[in-house]
This record gives structure tokens, sequence and C-alpha cells, in this order.
């Protein structure tokens, strides 16, 4: 199916989840009867956490009582021993199951010839559909919840600082075993994101046509760009071009036609030979009408919408398997990122109204000689302006594609300070690929796998967005190496989440030009404080998606019947009233509402904040690096565990998360670079 053909989505049934089956009371009477009172505190606890779970299907009451007096471990000197069986079994049985998907998935993530149907199929088949329920039928979920706390999100931060390792990673064992989600709910769900996920990948405008306001074509016929990606890209590699402008408001249009669906069909489906003016929207002269709402129009409509009403749907359907966390916004906030909402949404509001936002917008007139306007919110060039044909020589030059990248990670890690023994380990630890859509990287899900790094590139090189993206994943790679291979228990693998891992991404990607021998000039400390303003203006760029996305899930649980049409238009409000708050006294006004463009909004519901905050912590955990061997801190860092971000930060720097420390650097960096 063409990203530009539409689809009607018709509701679905929502799932209720089973009233506790059990008493947990008279199942702690029989316990503490057998133990004692000494151990009534861990009894109540660990029979509450089970009782919550279990169902009809699991059995009676005497069933349950029977569980409760058979596997609760009163001796706490055995609980290590359990501990180490389930952290094992479970990192073998998550491990092989993730390597598992990602081969699954290949053909669907890497650019090549496609097999329709078949590439899909084995992208979505899973080879345990039911596992979280099978672990819960067949009692392994209940043993770790009767035995081991499962804290939630306000206990951690109070807390977590005074737990041991052995402790964490009892929390980490508990948590494994969640809601429990009936497998058909589970297969809609892979099916719900495999194909968001490829409608986003598919999702590359025709721009060959394209012309702009005096009618010039700038790109070759058959040229397309990805949407978000590309599209952006290349409004910022104009941003400093002589015959940029022109260029970057036509794009500007292309970004604001596939925001409210207004792309002509003719345009997406390569039928139309004739000019395309964007900003009017008229193919070879004349108008196209329509907005979508209706079939045999000429343009592509809502079909965007459907897409993210679909994933809200599904999230419904959720909903009623997580009374704890009846909502997306609950689960993704105390669950996957395990920050509080209100404290992700002050940190976004901090970043957008910190006075140096004023200084740096001021500082970037002046760059770029001119009034600003909405498209500039994505100009981060605040380096030297070395134009992408430059930039493109000097990565060929080094890595002419992407297998001479991959054989050269050793050399690069070498040469941004890792010792020789490290960047062999790490460098020939990373397979280096083309995704079909935008880069992304993979974990090794057990210690003897690879990690995965998935980019881009043009047709006949790797190029300069190929090689930055590169750097970007490799960032991803090396955090995912080493919090794989060097933490201190299997259960703590990983960081804390997305936003982490991003820090290293951002940290790594800035420093591909000194991986290319074209840093520019003025020594570490100009190079700092470029840095710093360059990450300030990414991280207010995201910011500000970030906000739309969560306000309008939320209007999104205030409307839950509303279609794709009327989300598209609370989406194009919103954008407006948070441009008009945040940006427009330093940009003017967006007739593009460039605030909805991103396409994760779609393939990956409410992931977008993770990277205002990934920017935020690499710049806090730059700012400590700055001195220090950057090779020995960023292995003891992503070495840490899975803790809290809170706590995972305290422990990495010595501080909290602030935007504080980036702006105020923002602002001294102007100051320096003027």
């Amino acid at each position: 199916m063409s990203p530009a053909t539409a689809t009607r989505i018709a509701p679905t049934a929502i799932h209720s989840a089973p009233a506790p089956a059990v008493s947990a009371a008279s199942a702690t009477s029989v316990l503490v009867a057998l133990h004692g009172e000494p151990h009534r505190a861990r009894i109540e606890r660990g029979v509450r956490q089970c009782a919550r779970r279990w169902t009809a299907t699991d059995g009676d009451q005497p069933a349950f009582e029977d569980f409760c007096r058979r596997s609760f471990v009163a001796d706490p000197a055995r609980l290590p021993a359990l501990l180490d069986r389930l952290e094992a079994a479970m990192e073998k049985i998550g491990g092989h199951l993730y390597e598992m998907r990602r081969s699954l998935r290949r053909w669907s993530d890497l650019a090549g010839e496609e097999f329709p149907g078949v590439d899909d199929m084995l992208a979505t088949f899973d080879p345990a559909p039911d596992l979280s329920e099978q672990l819960y039928r067949q009692r392994l979920g209940f043993v770790a919840l009767l035995n081991f706390d499962h804290p939630d999100l306000a206990t951690m931060l109070a807390h977590g600082a005074s737990w041991s390792t052995d402790e964490w990673a009892a929390v980490r064992i508990a948590h494994q075993f969640g809601a429990r989600v009936p497998s058909s709910l589970n297969d809609r769900a892979r099916e719900v994101s495999h194909r968001c996920s490829r409608w986003v990948s598919g999702f590359h405008i025709p721009v060959g046509r394209l012309v702009d306001a005096s009618g010039t074509r700038w790109y070759a016929g058959d040229r397309a760009l990805l949407t978000h990606w590309l599209v952006r890209e290349e409004i910022k590699a104009q941003g400093t071009m002589r015959d940029g402008l022109p260029r970057q408001r036509a794009l500007a249009h292309v970004l604001s036609r596939a925001i409210d669906g207004s792309i002509p069909t003719d345009v997406m489906e390569r039928r139309s030979a004739t000019d395309w003016d964007a900003a009017r929207n008229t193919l070879g002269g004349v108008p196209v009408t329509g907005d979508g709402s209706r079939h045999g129009e000429d343009v592509m409509g809502p079909v965007r919408y459907e897409r993210w009403i679909e994933q809200f749907r599904l999230a419904q359907e959720f909903d009623a398997h997580h009374p704890e966390h009846p909502t997306a916004i609950a689960r993704k906030f105390d669950l996957d990122r395990e920050m509080r909402e209100s404290d992700v949404e002050r940190l976004l509001t901090d970043l957008l109204e910190h006075p140096a936002r004023h200084t740096v917008s001021a500082w970037l007139r002046t760059r770029l000689g001119r009034p600003l306007e909405a498209f500039d919110v994505y100009f981060e060039d605040v380096g030297d302006s070395t134009d992408a044909d430059a930039l493109n020589a000097a990565v060929r030059a080094k890595f002419p594609d992407e297998g001479a990248f991959e054989r050269a990670l050793p050399d690069v890690l070498r040469g941004l300070g890792f010792s020789a023994q490290d960047a062999d380990d790490l460098g020939t630890r990373i397979r280096v690929e083309i995704a079909r859509g935008s880069g992304h990287a993979m974990r090794p899900a057990l210690p003897q796998f690879d990690a995965w790094l998935r980019t881009s590139r043009l047709a006949t090189e790797l190029g300069w967005d190929g090689f930055d993206t590169a750097m970007h994943e490799l960032g991803h790679n090396l955090e995912q190496l080493c919090s794989t291979l060097r933490v201190a228990r299997p259960a703590l693998r990983n960081v804390p989440n997305t936003a982490c891992t991003e820090a290293f991404a951002f940290l790594y990607q800035s420093l591909g030009r000194r991986v290319l021998g074209i840093e520019p000039p003025g020594g570490a400390a100009r190079a700092r404080a470029a840095d710093a303003v360059a990450t300030m203006l990414a991280a207010c760029q995201i910011a500000g998606p970030s906000l739309l996305e969560l306000h309008v899930w939320r209007w999104l649980y205030a409307n839950p019947g509303a279609d794709a049409r009327a989300l598209r238009s609370e989406v194009l409000a919103t954008a407006d009233r948070l441009w008009a708050r945040h940006y427009e006294r330093h940009y003017g006004p967006d007739p593009y509402r460039l605030l909805a463009a991103y396409q994760h909004m779609i393939g990956h519901p409410l992931y977008l904040a993770d990277y205002a905050i990934g920017h935020v912590m690499s710049h806090q955990i730059r700012n400590y690096i700055s001195g220090r061997d950057i090779a020995a801190e960023t292995i003891r860092i992503t070495s840490i565990g899975c803790l809290t971000p809170d706590l995972w930060m305290r422990r990495a720097t010595g501080a909290p998360l602030s935007a504080d420390p980036l702006a105020r650097d923002a602002a001294a960096g102007v100051a320096l670079l003027e």
C-alpha cells in the first residue's frame, strides 16, 4: 500500500482486565501462621503483588494459598540463589528471542530487494507470542513477585540511591513481570506497530518536480526524500548556502503538505511530470483541490492521522490491562522512561522559556544575516560552514562506503582515545548496514552477539548524511555494548531509558568532524562553545514537538471518539498554540506547522521527549567529561547499570538532570563565538 492511500479504521473492541480472583488477606494469614510475625512485611508485600496478577484461570483460593506456601522463600540466605536462577533464566529467554526477532525483521528494516507480503509476515512473526502469559501460567512470574519487591516509580525515586547492586537486580527481575496481556492483543500490537512503522519508512516524497517561488527546479527527476528526516536535513543543509533560502522555503512547504495531508496524490504516486509548487499547491499552475476528507479527491488526506488514531486505539486496548498505569502516557513515563510526567514537562518548558534563548536567537540572526524564518528552527550549523560537497568529499576520502566505515571502526575508536584493546573489543563487534528508513541501532541482547548500526547512504557512496547518522548510531552502539558486557549483573544491563542512550548518540555525533580531521579552527574552547550553542538549538527544536505530542495524547484521552480529521485539526491547532508561546518571538510566524512534522509520532508514539532529554543529558555528560578521558568515561558511565535516570545521572556526573547548565553554557558560548 502506498503512503498516499488512505484507509478507514474501524473501531476496535476494548479488552477488559479480569478482576482479582483471590483474597490476599487470607493467603497472608496462612503464610504468617506458617513462618511467623517477623516475616509479615515481606509476606504481605509478596502475596499482594501475586494476587494482583492472579486470575481464575490460575486456580481458586486454595490453589493460590497452596502456591504461596510452596513458593515463599522464608530464609533470607536462600534469596540470592533464587535471584541468580531467575536472572539467568530471563537473560536467556529474553536474549535469544530478541535476536530471533531482529533476524526476522532484517528484510523490512534494511534497504534491498523487497518480497511483498513475505517480508511483513516475517517481521511480525513472533516465536513466543504469549510469553508474558506463559510466565504466569507456568508460575515463574508469581515466584518472582512473591519473593522480590516490585516497587513503583515513587518508591524507586525516594529510596533507590540506598539500594545495593543486588537489591537493584532483584527490582529489575521483578519488573520483568508486569501486566498480563492476552496474546491476541500482543499479536495486534505487533501488526499495528509494524504497519505504522512501514508506512513511515515508505513515506518518501518525490521532489524531482518541486519548484520554488521563482519556478526553479532543484532536484533530479527521480529524487525522493524520506519525511520528515531527509526533508529536514535538506532544509538544514541549505542554511548557509548562497542560494539556499528559496529552496528552504519550498521544502518547508513540502513538510507543511505532509503535515496537513494536502500533498497531491499525483505527486506521491509519481503520475505527474508537471511542476509542483508546494507553496501554492499547484501542478502545472493548476490548483490541487480538496483536503482528503472524501474519496476521489486530489490529495492524500488525513491518512497520517488515521495511523495515529490506530496507535491510540491500540493503546486503549492495553489500558484495561494496566490498572496501575491506565493510559499510554502513564506507561511511557512511569514504566518506560521512569521519569515523572510533570518533571519531563517542566524540563521541556524550562528549556523553551530560558532567557538564554533570546541570546542564542539574536546570535543566529546575525549568523544568517537576515530575519529568522520558521524553518530556521532546524539550523544547527554553529561551527564552520563547510558546504555539503566538501563534507561529502571528506567522507568519501576516508569512508567510501559503509563497509569501509565498519572496517575502520577500531581505528576510529583509537583516534577518540580508546585503548587498543577496548577499540578492538568494541569496534569489531559492530555490524554496519543500510536502513530502509531512518537510521537506528540494535543492541546485543546477549554477550555473544554483536551490535548493529543502521544508517543511510547516497547512491554510490556513504556521504556526509550517512556518516553523520552513523556517528550518532555509533554512540548508541558503544552504550549498548558497554551496558551489556560491562555491567555488574545481567539484570542491570542497558541504560535507564532511551534518553540516556540518546545522550551518547549525540555525544559521538558531535565528534564526527574530529574523526574526519576537519574540526573548525579556534581550539577546544571554541569547539565546546559551538557545541553548547548547537545542542541548545537542537534541544529547543525538538522540545516543541515533544510537548505537542504530549498535549495531543492528553486530548485524545479526553476525546476518545475522535476521528482522523478531528485529530488533524487538533494537531494543527496545538502546533499553532505552542509556536505562538515558545517560538514566534524568536523565529517569527510559522505558516507550515513544523512542530507537527516529526514522523516518530506515528511510528514510535510518545518517544520524542527522549531526544530533548537526551540533548540535555548529553551536554551535562560532555561537560563532565571535558578534561577527562572520553573513552574511559564512556565505559564507566554506560556501565553504571539500569537504575532510574535521575540516580544514573547523579552517579554519572554528580548532579541531577537540569536544563539550566545547557542554557547557561549556550549563552556563554555565543559570547565566545562572537
